[in-house]
């Protein structure tokens, strides 16, 4: 598989990720999480994403369990990010240094690993000073705990101002990738996140580039028993994407597979990996069958009039001040 450089660092990370974040502890799940690590690292992909909150702490759990039985550490590029507070103090979002530290230290022990290789504010807090948040990065990073630092679902001004303070003193730690949604149902980081990342040489890191699981061609023709948007936990996240501009978009996306003799999956994910700035895609699968089908996309290369098809199809609202 193929390896990319996230961002302007000297870590080179494969250009499609595993997400972790349906992944649980009881004992089905963690047989299905080993056979997906051992066939991505087998395909040649290297960054795992996670997050502390993930299963409430059970998917970085279940990596932490598959290192070093299942996949070498040394194998994997290991993504987790803080900032979510899940606890009955009624705050969302704490960036502060307390809490950051200690959600470092408590994912360190469920991934049974003294560094994970990219950490991430999985969220922006308006409660608490950039240069607080800014400095429990700093903290992180110059103790080895983490080795490269980044964000997560930003806006381009809250990515750029970070950046930018980060790279105003050697001392602190460079910013090096954001991750957020992106497919060719969610277009939006077009407007400002893309360009921010591109302007201050940040990796992209794309989550959901299957426009959770829409993208497929699964809801075509109906609403499958077994699929995510009959689940009660889960059919607020798909059912975003089942109007009819979507609907467009997946028969576009369904009738370029079709000429081109692959998946809708397939064609779907290749056009998120190959978009400028992207440096790995991370897709999430139920199974290592399912697992097995998107990194079959990696041998795809999109013809570019099947790609400016695409992307007219698909193209987001613009309008003021973005293009003027």
């Amino acid at each position: 598989m193929e390896r990319r450089p996230l961002g302007r660092s000297g870590l080179e990370v494969s250009c499609l990720g595993l997400g972790t974040m349906t992944w649980s502890t009881d004992e089905a799940g963690t047989e299905d999480a080993a056979a997906q690590l051992i066939a991505f690292v087998e395909a040649g992909g290297s960054l795992v994403d996670t997050a502390d909150v993930f299963g409430g702490g059970a998917a970085e759990r279940v990596l932490g369990h598959l290192c070093g039985t299942v996949v070498d550490r040394s194998r994997l590029h290991i993504v987790t990010k803080a900032g979510v507070r899940t606890d009955s103090t009624g705050r969302s979002r704490d960036t502060s240094r307390n809490w950051l530290l200690g959600a470092l230290d408590a994912s360190l022990k469920r991934l049974q690993t003294d560094y994970v290789d990219v950490w991430l504010l999985h969220v922006y807090d308006p409660d608490t000073p950039l240069e607080e948040t800014m400095a429990a990065l700093d903290l992180a990073w110059r103790s080895g705990r983490a080795r490269y630092v980044g964000l997560s679902n930003h806006t381009g001004w809250q990515t750029a101002r970070a950046a930018t303070w980060q790279a105003a003193e050697p001392a602190r730690a460079p910013i090096v990738a954001t991750e957020v949604e992106y497919s060719l149902l969610e277009r939006g980081v077009e407007r400002e996140v893309l360009p921010a990342a591109l302007a201050m040489e940040l990796g992209l890191l794309a989550w959901s580039p299957l426009g959770r699981g829409v993208l497929t061609g699964k809801y075509r023709y109906g609403r499958p028993a077994d699929s995510r948007v009959n689940s009660p936990s889960w059919s607020r996240f798909v059912k975003t994407y089942l109007d009819e501009r979507s609907a467009a978009i997946v028969e576009a996306v369904a009738t370029a597979a079709d000429g081109l003799g692959v998946t809708p999956l397939e064609v779907a994910l290749a056009w998120v990996r190959d978009q400028p700035g992207v440096a790995s895609a991370v897709v999430g699968a139920r199974n290592a069958a399912q697992l097995k089908s998107s990194l079959g996309s990696e041998q795809l290369f999109l013809p570019p009039e099947i790609r400016l098809a695409l992307d007219d199809v698909s193209l987001p609202h613009v309008g003021y001040p973005e293009d003027h």
